[in-house]
């Protein structure tokens, strides 16, 4: 059997008998502690090494996580010993290749432990002992060599004594041995040196330069795959609490979220997302107890600085969240404001089956999807059946019905509005809450200075929201304020650089809006690349190409969002006439055969379309008339097209375009105010 460590950083007591175990294609060095697959060197860490040992020693046996902490962790480590293990085989699983879902080498036994289930082969040292046999005949017969050169080369002289060769040779092995031990004394003591000048004293890591931070997220221990949504939960409350603290950049949930099930070790991920420490954990679950470990770790250099474990009723889950990132600001030493501090702190008791509503409800919402909103809308609303003072629910709500109304129903944004201003009387602190009382006041109610006021403060609630930022930026697009839009868009980007929904959208409106349309084309692209199947990605393609002139490809580009919208015959069936008028009769073929399909299905916001093409078509009286249209039923989009829209660069020479502006003055909405809809 193979024997294992005492305690953490004992070295490996290897028998003669034993230098190698097989599996699969790896190996496992245990003298040198390397292991190998086909041969080349996998990077692990000496702790996830000694813990393969012991599951190797006990291999097809469960080893309990009780003996792993006894073994590996002395229990005088101020670490939390569960977190510990779970870090272990995670990194474990990373060398190998492994899962904890469908396991080859490593199996999880839910809150017992660990077995290896993959086959083993010990590899005996004959093969050594044998080249080292070999090694000694050789070098044997090199002295003899040399010994009969020396003789034939050393002149016969009877007067000089006779030295004894044997007794040479122990003369000069021991001033070799000398000289060996001199160097490795004189090496030790300038790499103690060396590594007492590069860190810093024991007890007192230097966190002084973690500025940023990335959650990655938490691993899924319930055995349960259907609790993903508890899980992407925890991870989005935990980087929620964490932006509350303004000194500290946090990476977005939905950047981090692309890094899910990742092999990539922790210096890439951080490298990628430009952090200086990221927290890894994880969650299990059963029944209403929920366990979470958390794991900080400085990446440059790599430290663990902290590891802990909680567990609650979920009952008391905020608690758990807010406790879990309040240590954490604490173990980096990061500022944290009294009034910061105050808002982490606040939780309340919440009720089990709502906040199990409320959770699924934000991660249908994620999807940035029509139907993904529409089942984010159906939970939120089942949650505060439930629990009517659940503000987050509120929050998430208008959120999902922001969504639907960027997809073209016009009628979510007073029940947005409703939703956003409920959730702020029962919490003002939230800052999505905020957001989308922002976007509620500059599109519903063409409230610029309301909605400006509502954006700076929820950026002020979190300066780590990066849909805040995104938002705000799209706004002072549509404003024509380019220059702050892109410092808007600069912000987003770094606290969500991977983000399709938030980042894209901003800055094609600010790139769209300042005419810089290869821009505008390159961060659609990049958001397609990012996920082929993004729509709205495919949406501004058409727009841009349209706007160049560019007709061929916005043709393709329809065809391309029509697959993915799974939209009927009828639509595929448009863009083939769209593309027999242009080969027809050119430009301006393409935009008489576009006006003439949307005045076939007319709607409250087809109105502003229509004013677009006839704007293109240079008939500007038809243009006006339409976009009259829109302003007396105040179709929300009217506010994002007519400041700064390119769509309507040939009308802004008009005195009527001043008027129309001029006219655009904020309004209470009741509700039903798109009851009813006047039509040419």
């Amino acid at each position: 059997m193979i024997n294992s460590p005492a305690s953490r950083g004992t070295p490996l007591e290897v028998p003669a008998r034993t230098r190698t175990v097989r599996f699969g294609a790896f190996e496992a060095d245990l003298k040198s502690g390397e292991l190998r697959k086909h041969g080349l060197k996998i990077k692990l860490q000496d702790q996830p090494f000694q813990l393969l040992v012991l599951l190797l020693e006990s291999s097809g046996e469960v080893v309990t996580r009780e003996e792993l902490r006894q073994k590996l962790w002395p229990a005088q480590t101020f670490v939390d010993f569960d977190v510990c293990v779970n870090a272990a085989i995670k990194r474990l699983r990373d060398a190998l290749g492994d899962s904890a879902e469908s396991p080859r080498y490593v199996e999880t036994l839910p809150r017992r432990g660990y077995r290896f289930v993959a086959s083993t082969q010990e590899v005996g040292n004959e093969l050594a002992q044998r080249k080292s046999a070999e090694t000694v005949t050789s070098d044997n017969g090199r002295d003899a060599v040399l010994s009969q050169a020396k003789q034939l080369a050393t002149p016969n002289n009877t007067n000089q004594p006779k030295i004894d060769e044997p007794q040479a040779k122990t003369t000069r092995a021991r001033y070799a041995f000398a000289l060996i031990a001199s160097t490795m004394l004189l090496m030790l003591c300038l790499g103690f040196v060396l590594r007492r000048l590069w860190e810093p004293p024991q007890g007192k890591t230097d966190t002084a330069h973690i500025r940023s931070l990335a959650v990655l997220p938490l691993d899924n221990l319930s055995g349960d795959s259907t609790q993903e949504y508890f899980v992407d939960g925890m991870t989005e409350a935990l980087i929620t609490n964490l932006s509350k603290i303004s000194a500290l950049r946090v990476i977005s949930h939905t950047s981090v979220n692309h890094f899910k099930g990742t092999k990539k070790t922790l210096r890439e991920i951080a490298t990628e997302l430009q952090v200086d420490a990221v927290v890894e954990g994880s969650i299990e679950r059963e029944a209403n107890r929920v366990r979470i470990t958390a794991n900080l770790v400085q990446v440059f250099p790599e430290k663990h600085l902290w590891a802990e474990s909680y567990e609650r009723d979920i009952r008391n889950i905020l608690d758990l969240e807010s406790e879990v990132a309040r240590t954490i600001a604490d173990q980096i030493k990061i500022t944290v404001t009294p009034e910061e501090r105050r808002r982490m702190e606040l939780s309340q008791p919440v009720d089990p089956e709502a906040h199990e509503l409320y959770l699924k409800g934000a991660f249908f919402n994620d999807k940035w999807t029509k139907e993904g909103f529409e089942r984010a809308i159906e939970y939120f609303n089942r949650a505060l059946e439930k629990d009517p003072s659940n503000a987050r629910a509120y929050a998430g709500l208008a959120i999902a019905y922001g969504g639907v109304g960027i997809y073209g129903d016009i009628s979510a944004y007073p029940k947005q509005k409703a939703a956003s201003l409920k959730a702020l009387q029962i919490d003002d602190t939230l800052s999505d809450a905020h957001t989308t009382l922002a976007w509620a006041d500059f599109t519903l109610d063409w409230d610029t200075a309301g909605a400006e006021r509502e954006f700076r403060r929820a950026i002020e609630l979190n300066l780590s929201d990066a849909r805040a930022h995104a938002w705000y930026a799209t706004f002072l697009a549509m404003r024509g304020r380019v220059e702050d839009s892109l410092r808007e868009v600069k912000h987003a980007r770094e606290l969500d650089p991977l983000s399709l929904a938030n980042t894209s959208t901003a800055a094609f409106r600010t790139y769209y809006g300042a005419h810089k349309y290869d821009k505008a084309i390159e961060v659609c692209r990049e958001a397609i690349d990012l996920d082929k199947n993004f729509l709205p990605a495919h949406w501004r393609l058409v727009q841009i190409y349209e706007q160049k002139g560019e007709f061929r490809e916005a043709l393709e580009e329809q065809k391309r969002s029509a697959v993915l919208a799974a939209e009927d015959q009828r639509r595929m069936i448009e863009i083939d006439l769209l593309a027999k008028a242009y080969a027809k009769n050119g430009a301006r073929g393409y935009w008489f055969k576009k006006l003439e399909l949307l005045k076939g299905d007319p709607g409250p916001g087809r109105s502003i379309e229509i004013a677009k093409v006839y704007a293109q078509l240079g008939q500007k009286d038809a243009a006006f008339r339409w976009l009259d249209i829109a302003f007396k039923n105040r179709v929300p989009y009217l506010i994002w097209a007519l400041p700064a829209s390119p769509d309507f660069d040939d009308l802004r020479s008009d005195p009527r375009y001043t008027i129309l502006l001029q006219r655009l003055r904020p309004a209470a909405h009741r509700s039903g105010a798109y009851a009813g809809i006047d039509q040419e």
